[in-house]
């Protein structure tokens, strides 16, 4: 069966049919046409794309790497540079065990926490977030995996005990600036206090690096997702740390790397 005449990219139109039918896109080829319910469900998906609605919110789970996660407006929609950053810091950490700690700050839908989850699946991995919406979706999303949430502001949400003994530390933290533009999709439907940082764009990986090298053991690793404008800031900010710089898939400067061994960073791999 072919979608029906949307408006939309044939793309999105034939995921929103497999949404409405409940079926496979094997399934839907073998479907001559959708019954009355499909047909109304579908053109109710469709309006709300029309609308700017993000597809995966519609849809209501992302792919994101190995795992798959809900999501909804109370969270970011994970994208493919943080995709890279997990793929970063998974092969950055080579091994873990029961003794490894691994921490994501401004978990949201708790995508990263549970990709390294999958990844280390004998480490103790925690998951946190300032706000309660975001954790509610993110303990949806991983405690049955073994994933702990905790909830507080940043480093505040982690027990004391555990500064210095983090051997990886994640985050894609707000790194917009308040009044920067961005695509409708985005900034009329993801929520504003998981984009904007503050004034200038860097306030919380400021308070990022303020903390991060007296969490992370010797030996262990950060790395956090940044704006496409941000490397020489976040390299400047992380100077405790032998410092990367990685590039995304389109490119760009988004994925500082910083390793607990050394005093100063370094020029990376850009």
């Amino acid at each position: 069966m072919k979608a029906p005449s949307t408006g939309l990219p044939d793309h999105e139109a034939r995921r929103l049919v497999q949404l409405a039918t409940g079926l496979d896109a094997t399934g839907v080829a073998m479907r001559d046409e959708l019954t009355d319910v499909e047909a109304a469900a579908f053109a109710g998906y469709v309006d709300r794309r029309l609308r700017g609605e993000p597809l995966q919110y519609i849809e209501g789970t992302v792919q994101f790497g190995p795992i798959e996660v809900r999501v909804d407006p109370r969270v970011l929609i994970p994208r493919p540079e943080t995709e890279v950053l997990w793929e970063r810091a998974v092969a950055a950490l080579g091994t873990a065990d029961e003794s490894t700690v691994i921490v994501d700050i401004g978990t949201g839908s708790g995508a990263l926490a549970l990709a390294l989850k999958h990844a280390f699946p004998d480490a103790r991995v925690y998951a946190t977030d300032v706000d309660a919406d975001a954790l509610d979706l993110a303990r949806e999303n991983v405690e049955q995996a073994g994933v702990t949430v905790l909830g507080g502001d940043l480093f505040g949400a982690l027990p004391f005990g555990m500064r210095g003994h983090v051997d990886l530390l994640v985050s894609n933290p707000p790194y917009v600036a308040d009044g920067d533009d961005l695509p409708a999709e985005v900034g009329e439907h993801e929520p504003a206090r998981a984009l904007f940082a503050g004034p200038v764009g860097d306030e919380i990986l400021v308070r990022l690096a303020e903390q991060a090298f007296y969490w992370v053991k010797p030996g262990g690793w950060v790395f956090i997702e940044i704006g496409e404008t941000q490397a020489d800031r976040a390299m400047e900010l992380f100077a405790d740390f032998q410092c990367v710089v990685y590039q995304d898939l389109a490119g760009k400067p988004r994925i500082l790397a910083g390793y607990r061994g050394a005093t100063s960073c370094i020029e990376g791999n850009r």
